[in-house]
């Protein structure tokens, strides 16, 4: 028996890194899940790698930043698996840039992609999971939101932006049967690299003296996608190898 037996979800940034984690996770714990991803090679790959485990899979290409492509994706996963059970929000970018030289198109990015995708993603999904009177929502947002860092307004703006739309969507929706969370990582050994030197220095933060493994973050994430996670309500969780301790 899997602590997700028969619970679909939706992953969204799930062709790499801490995604892909999380729904292979979720797959070996009982679920279907669907791969919505940009990136179609890693998310087909992904998909084929879930089947494996004897779930159903589907990778979805879709740019989560875009209303009209969100809507079709999570219609086209929930016409292929059946309306979500639980949304991982995990799609995210990251880039360096102090704010003077800063362009707008680099700040528009990162608030289309990092925050903006979690408002279409969740509205999309939400209808269903009212109608079922069930759901967990799982929004990853980053410990750089409660510190922040040098070149990263645009990026800690973002990931703060999506701790307080955790905590004001559980207000909404959490007597349905919803439970809404947000998880914020360290810095993660994963496919999104930053520059070298700013990534060494962030290294040089961390008391457990390196970066953290999406097999140390994904655990958090099926905890809060299972039936146990009722009574957290708009909590955020900071498995950060010490970087912020809250």
């Amino acid at each position: 028996m899997g602590q997700l037996d028969n619970r679909i979800a939706f992953v969204t940034g799930a062709a790499t890194g801490l995604g892909r984690g999380i729904a292979l996770l979720y797959a070996g714990e009982g679920a279907d899940v669907a791969i919505i991803d940009r990136n179609r090679p890693g998310g087909l790959q992904v998909a084929e790698d879930i089947k494996k485990l004897g779930r159903r899979s589907v990778a979805i290409e879709a740019d989560v930043g875009d209303e009209a492509t969100v809507i079709a994706a999570m219609a086209e996963g929930a016409q292929k698996l059946g309306d979500p059970d639980i949304l991982v929000n995990n799609a995210g970018i990251i880039t360096v840039a102090a704010m003077e030289e800063m362009d707008t198109k680099t700040w528009d990015d990162m608030l289309r992609i990092n925050l903006k995708s979690v408002f279409l993603c969740t509205r999309a999904v939400l209808p269903a999971m009212r109608t079922r009177g069930y759901g967990r929502i799982i929004n990853i947002s980053s410990q750089l939101a409660h510190k922040g860092g040098y070149g990263m307004t645009h990026y800690a703006a973002a990931k703060a932006g999506v701790i307080g739309l955790t905590k004001a969507l559980a207000h909404e929706v959490t007597k349905d049967g919803i439970a809404v969370n947000a998880i914020c990582p360290g810095p993660l050994d994963t496919d999104m690299k930053l520059p070298p030197e700013w990534a060494a220095n962030k290294q040089n933060d961390l008391m457990i003296g390196r970066q953290g493994r999406v097999e140390e973050i994904a655990p958090t994430a099926l905890l809060l996608a299972t039936e146990a996670a009722a009574f957290y309500v708009g909590t955020t969780f900071n498995p950060n190898g010490g970087d912020v301790m809250i």
